[in-house]
C-alpha cells in the first residue's frame, strides 16, 4: 500500500537514530556509516527490524551521506552503497511483516553559490543518483532530511521528483529560534516546499522534544500539509569521553503525546533516540485519532528568509529593474553589468517595497543567460522576494528552477496556450502567477469581459492541480489620455474579483499616466483609487515621493498601519534624507554593508584619491565590518548577505593593498594565523568554510585544513606554525568523537593552544565537556573570540 493512502487514518511512526547505533554496535569514530552496508550487512538488518519489532511504520535507509558529493569514490560508488542499503531496509520490513522503506537524503554538506561553490545543478544530480538507485531498489518512499539550507532542499526535492514518482517527505533542521543556517524561517521553508509539492514537511536533528516543541504553532499555522517530528532524544551530553542524550525513552513519549494530539501525523525520532524511545513512542501514541489538516489558503509569495502575503494589506512591488523606458538600465543590461541591478535592488528595498520586479528582457540580449545570472546575484544581496517578469518561456523556466524560494511570476493570461505553457512550470516549480484579464481577442472594454476571462483562467488552472490561491489578477491599466473611462473599469474589475470570486489583485500604476505631464501626480491618484477598491499589490516605483505618500497615507486612513507607525517612520525618513544619493554614488562603507562588490572597489579607488590606505582600513572598511557583524548578530542581515558584505569588504581590500604596493608600502599585517578544520570522518565543512570566509576578512591568516582531518595532522600543523587558535567543526553525531580525540592531542603537544568549536551536533555544555575552550553558536561568535585571543 502506498504510504500516502495512510496518512491521517493513524498516527505513523518512523524509527529513531542509525548512527549511534551503528556505534553501539561496533562502528570506529570516523568510519562511514553508510560503508556498513556493504561490510556488515546483517548489523544494519538487526537495527532497521528492531526498529520495527519496536513499532515503527518505517525504517530509513542507511544511506544518509550517501550522494554524489560526499562519495566520491570510485571504488564505493553511490548507486552500489544505496541498492545494499535499500535492500536491508526491505529486507527487514519484509521479514518483520509490515512497514514501509524509506530512501534517506541527507545534505552534501556544501553551501551551493553564490555562498559557496557546489553549482545547483551539480547539486542535483548529486541528489539524483541515490534517486534512481533507491528507486530501482524498490524504495517506497523518499525522505530528505536534515537539510539547513532552502536553496539545497530545492535541489534535492528537484532531484527527487523528477527521478521517480515516489512520495517525496522534507524535513529540516532549525535552530531554536527558528531560524536555518541559511537564515531561512518557518514560513519560507513551507511557502517554498507546498509550491514544490512535497507530500510531508517535517522537522528533525538539532533539537529535543521540548525544544522543538517551540516550533510546532508556528509550523502548524502556515501549512496545509501533513507534519513529520523528528527530535533527538534531548541534547547532547558527554561524560566519561562517551556521548548520550538527556531524555529517556518514558520521558520522550510522554513529550510526543503531545505533539499527537496537536495535530502532528508522522512522529519519529533523530539523534540519540534507540529503539526503546521507539517503543515508548508507539505504546504511547499509537490510538490517538490524527487531526484533521486546515487548508491554509494563503497567496503568497517568497525568498530564501521572507515571505509577502497577498492579503487586505496592500504590499509594494518594485519596478525599477525593468528596462521600459529606463536608458541607464539597458545599457547596464547590454554591458552586464549586474552591479548596477544589484543597487538598484538595495535602493528599492530600503524605500520600503516588498517585492522587487526582475526584467532583463532586451532584444539584443540573451535573457535567459542573463536573467539566471542576475537572480542569484540579486538573491545574494537582498532577501525580497523576486518577480520573474518575462515573456520568454526559456527564460522563465531557467529562472524558476534555479530561484531560491517562491517566485512571483510574471505573468500568465486567458489565451489558452500562454496556460498552457505556464502553468506546466507553476505546477512544477511552484510559485504564484499574475494573471493578466486579456485573452486572444485582446484587452476587453467592460469589467463583465475581464471578470469572464478570470474564471476562465482559475478553472483552467484548477485542471492543472493549481488552486486560485496562486493567482493573482492583474485588471489592466490602460492609458486614460487615450480612453476617458479606462480609469474607471480597471478598479471596477478588480473590486469585483476581490469580491466574487476571492482572488489577490495585482496592477501596474504609471500606465495610466502615458502622454500626461506631471504623470506622478497622476499614478498616485490612481494608486488611491484602486487602494480603495482593494488592491493587493501595486507595482510602483519606489522612489517616488508621491507614490510612497499616498500609499503610507492611505494605509493609515484605513486602520492598516496601528498608530500610524509605519507614516511616521516614512515621514521621519523624508526630513531626514529628503533626496536619496543616486545609486551610481554609493559611498565605501554602504558598499560593504549591501554586499556590492563591484561597487566596494570602486568606491574604494575614489575614497584612496584622498584618504591613506590605512586610514581608510581603520575609519571605514573595519567599522562597516563590525556593523555588518553586529547586524547579523541581532537577525538584522542573513548568512547570504553576511558572505556577500564579506566578498565586498575583500574586493575593496584588494584594491587598498595594491595602493600600498604601488607606493612602497605593505599591506597591514596578519592579526594572527587560525587553524581551521572538519574532524576526521566528517566531510561536511559548510560551518567551516562560512568561518573562513569571516576571519580572513577581519584580517587573519587562515590555514584551512579541509573536511575529514585527522587529529595528529591538526596537531603537527599547530606545533609547526606556532598557531594560538584552532576551529573545529563536526556535524555529525558520528564525529564528535573525532573532535575530542583532537583536542586531546593538542592539549598534549600544544597546550597555549585555544580551541573554538561549533556544529549541528554540539552545544556549550557539550564544547565544554570535551575540553573546548570556546563554542561558536554561529560564524561572527568565531570571529569575536578569535578577536579576543589575538588582543
Amino acid at each position: 500500500m502506498n504510504i500516502k493512502d495512510c496518512l491521517g487514518s493513524r498516527i505513523l511512526f518512523f524509527d529513531g537514530a542509525m548512527g549511534t547505533q551503528l556505534q553501539a554496535a561496533g562502528l570506529a569514530p570516523g568510519q562511514a556509516p553508510e560503508s556498513w552496508n556493504l561490510t556488515h550487512p546483517e548489523a544494519v538488518k538487526a537495527i532497521h527490524r528492531a526498529y520495527l519489532d519496536a513499532g515503527a511504520d518505517v525504517v530509513l535507509s542507511n544511506t544518509f551521506g550517501a550522494n554524489g558529493v560526499k562519495f566520491a569514490d570510485p571504488a564505493c560508488p553511490v548507486e552500489e552503497v544505496v541498492s545494499a542499503a535499500m535492500a536491508l531496509a526491505k529486507q527487514a520490513v519484509t521479514e518483520a511483516g509490515h512497514g514501509w522503506a524509506a530512501l534517506d537524503i541527507g545534505p552534501t554538506g556544501k553551501l551551493l553559490k553564490p555562498m559557496g561553490d557546489l553549482d545547483f545543478e551539480a547539486a542535483v544530480e548529486a541528489f539524483a543518483r541515490p534517486v534512481r538507485a533507491g528507486a530501482a531498489a524498490g524504495a517506497d518512499l523518499i525522505l530528505i532530511e536534515t537539510m539547513s539550507d532552502l536553496y539545497e532542499l530545492k535541489a534535492a526535492v528537484l532531484a527527487a521528483k523528477e527521478n521517480c514518482d515516489l512520495p517525496v517527505f522534507a524535513s529540516l533542521i532549525f535552530d531554536e529560534n527558528g531560524k536555518l543556517l541559511t537564515g531561512g524561517d518557518i514560513p519560507a521553508a513551507v511557502a517554498l516546499l507546498e509550491g514544490l509539492g512535497v507530500d510531508v514537511i517535517g522537522l528533525n536533528c538539532g533539537l529535543g522534544p521540548a525544544q522543538m516543541a517551540a516550533l510546532l504553532p508556528q509550523l502548524r499555522e502556515y501549512t496545509s500539509l501533513p507534519i513529520l517530528l523528528m527530535p533527538n532524544a534531548g541534547l547532547p551530553q558527554c561524560t566519561g569521553g562517551c556521548t548520550h542524550f538527556d531524555v529517556s525513552p518514558e520521558d520522550f513519549a510522554a513529550q510526543m503525546v503531545d505533539f499527537a494530539r496537536s495535530g502532528v501525523w508522522l512522529l519519529g525520532g533523530c539523534c540519540g533516540t534507540t529503539p526503546e524511545h521507539i517503543a515508548a513512542l508507539t505504546a504511547a501514541c499509537r490510538n490517538i485519532v490524527p487531526l484533521p489538516l486546515e487548508p491554509k489558503r494563503r497567496t503568497w509569495v517568497s525568498s530564501y528568509a521572507r515571505t509577502v502575503v497577498f492579503g487586505a494589506d496592500p504590499v509594494l512591488i518594485g519596478e525599477r529593474i525593468n528596462p521600459t523606458g529606463k536608458s541607464r538600465l539597458k545599457q547596464a543590461l547590454r554591458e552586464k553589468d549586474l552591479d548596477y541591478l544589484l543597487r538598484e535592488a538595495v535602493t528599492q528595498q530600503e524605500k520600503g517595497a516588498a517585492v522587487l520586479d526582475v526584467n532583463v528582457g532586451l532584444p539584443e540580449v540573451d535573457e535567459t543567460e542573463l536573467l539566471t545570472l542576475a537572480l542569484p546575484r540579486l538573491q545574494s544581496v537582498t532577501d525580497l522576494p523576486l518577480q520573474i517578469d518575462t515573456s520568454d518561456l526559456g527564460a522563465m523556466e531557467a529562472a524558476l528552477r534555479i530561484y531560491n524560494g517562491r517566485p512571483l511570476i510574471n505573468s500568465v493570461n486567458g489565451k489558452p496556450e500562454s496556460m498552457a505553457a505556464v502553468f506546466p512550470l507553476m505546477k512544477k516549480y511552484g510559485g504564484t502567477a499574475i494573471a493578466l484579464t486579456l485573452d486572444e481577442r485582446g484587452i476587453p472594454a467592460t469589467a463583465d469581459e475581464r471578470l469572464a476571462i478570470a474564471r476562465r483562467i482559475i478553472d483552467t488552472a484548477a485542471q492543472y492541480g493549481i488552486p486560485k490561491e496562486d493567482l493573482v489578477f492583474d485588471t489592466l491599466a490602460m492609458t486614460v489620455s487615450a480612453e476617458p473611462g479606462a480609469a474607471l473599469t480597471t478598479p471596477e474589475a478588480l473590486y469585483r474579483i476581490r469580491t466574487e470570486l476571492g482572488c489577490g489583485t495585482c496592477l501596474g500604476e504609471s500606465n495610466v499616466s502615458f502622454g500626461l505631464p506631471r504623470r506622478e501626480k497622476v499614478n498616485a491618484a490612481f494608486l488611491l483609487l484602486t487602494l480603495r477598491e482593494g488592491l493587493s499589490a501595486a507595482i510602483v516605483n519606489p522612489c517616488s515621493d508621491a507614490m510612497l505618500d499616498a500609499f503610507y497615507s492611505f494605509r493609515a486612513l484605513s486602520a492598516l498601519d496601528p498608530n500610524c507607525r509605519d507614516y511616521i517612520a516614512h515621514a521621519d525618513g523624508q526630513a531626514a534624507a529628503p533626496q536619496a544619493a543616486p545609486a551610481s554614488g554609493m559611498d565605501l562603507g554602504t558598499a560593504v554593508l549591501r554586499g556590492l562588490s563591484d561597487s566596494a572597489g570602486a568606491a574604494a579607488r575614489a575614497a584612496l584619491e584622498a584618504t591613506p590606505p590605512l586610514e581608510l582600513i581603520s575609519a571605514v572598511l573595519v567599522p562597516a565590518l563590525d556593523q555588518v557583524g553586529k547586524d547579523f548578530e541581532t537577525g538584522k542581515l542573513y548568512l547570504p548577505q553576511l558572505l556577500m558584505s564579506a566578498e565586498a569588504a575583500r574586493a575593496a581590500f584588494q584594491v587598498v593593498n595594491e595602493k600600498l604596493r604601488s607606493g612602497g608600502g605593505s599591506a597591514p599585517a596578519s592579526k594572527g594565523k587560525v587553524i581551521l578544520a572538519t574532524v576526521k570522518g566528517d566531510v561536511h565543512d559548510i560551518g567551516k568554510n562560512i568561518v573562513k570566509v569571516l576571519l580572513e576578512n577581519y584580517g587573519y591568516q587562515v590555514l584551512d585544513l579541509g573536511k575529514d582531518v585527522p587529529p595528529e595532522t591538526v596537531a603537527e600543523t599547530a606545533v609547526r606554525e606556532n598557531v594560538r587558535l584552532v576551529g573545529l567543526s563536526a556535524l555529525m553525531t558520528t564525529t564528535v568523537g573525532g573532535m575530542e580525540e583532537t583536542i586531546r592531542l593538542l592539549r598534549q603537544v600544544k597546550p597555549d593552544c585555544k580551541v573554538m568549536v561549533g556544529g549541528a551536533v554540539l552545544t556549550a555544555d557539550y564544547a565544554a565537556a570535551i575540553g573546548a575552550d570556546h563554542y561558536g553558536k554561529d560564524a561572527m561568535s568565531s570571529v569575536r573570540y578569535a578577536d579576543q585571543i589575538f588582543v
